[in-house]
């Protein structure tokens, strides 16, 4: 969901006719929304203000659903949430209300969960979770958390043994983006349980490959 720079941003608006009536109002009460969250000192809703917005969702700040707004916002850090990002997202809702962002959110899922927004937010939701400059990976706890947030949903069993080979492995600590979009490829190609068609010379990551052994000496020794 890449936005357009600021400088194209700004010839595109010189060009447009002024904003209806209607609109404008959309966009006040939209910032107004905003207000009623934002850290006034900052300028931009930070964590606390995150929690107070889902107290008042009545979701839980874990929900899955907040991850798809932080999407929809196209969201750059975790936790925050600017005045721009805040409005891209409440205007792609037509959501200038609580009331209506809460009503939304069940159509936010259903927006996610198709299969051509799915693996933009899937992507999407490893990067909004690097936190630290330059950082390109995620340890494997937050990794565990964020495969059961994301992928558990729709692929319970791979995600719950992938989590658990994870977590009793030694050799990786952390896992890519290269790996984290081929785990989501192995889930949709891959038959499971029984690994029939998982060949190891399709050039996947050496996690999976280790993983796929994992399991079918499990399998064996039962």
């Amino acid at each position: 969901m890449p936005r357009a720079s600021k400088r194209k941003s700004d010839a595109l608006r010189s060009s447009e006719p002024a904003p209806k009536k209607g609109t404008t109002k959309e966009v006040e009460r939209i910032d107004n929304l905003f207000a009623s969250y934002a850290n006034s000192s900052i300028g931009m809703i930070d964590p606390e203000g995150v929690e107070k917005l889902c107290s008042d969702l009545c979701v839980e700040h874990t929900d899955v659903r907040i991850l798809m707004l932080a999407w929809k916002m196209n969201a750059k850090k975790q936790g925050y949430f600017t005045q721009d990002e805040w409005r891209t997202g409440l205007k792609a809702l037509h959501a200038d209300t609580l009331k209506k962002l809460k009503k939304e959110l069940p159509e936010l899922e259903k927006e996610v969960t198709k299969q051509n927004n799915f693996e933009d937010f899937y992507c999407y939701s490893f990067r909004y979770c690097l936190t630290e400059d330059k950082q390109k990976s995620l340890d494997i706890e937050s990794v565990g958390m964020l495969l059961d947030l994301v992928l558990g949903p729709q692929f319970p069993l791979q995600v719950d043994s992938f989590v658990e080979y994870l977590k009793i492995q030694k050799e990786y600590k952390v896992i890519n983006m290269d790996q984290w979009t081929n785990f989501y490829r192995f889930c949709q190609e891959i038959e499971f349980p029984d690994l029939q068609n998982y060949d190891a010379c399709q050039a996947w990551p050496l996690v999976l490959d280790n993983f796929v052994d994992w399991l079918r000496e499990k399998s064996t020794a039962a």
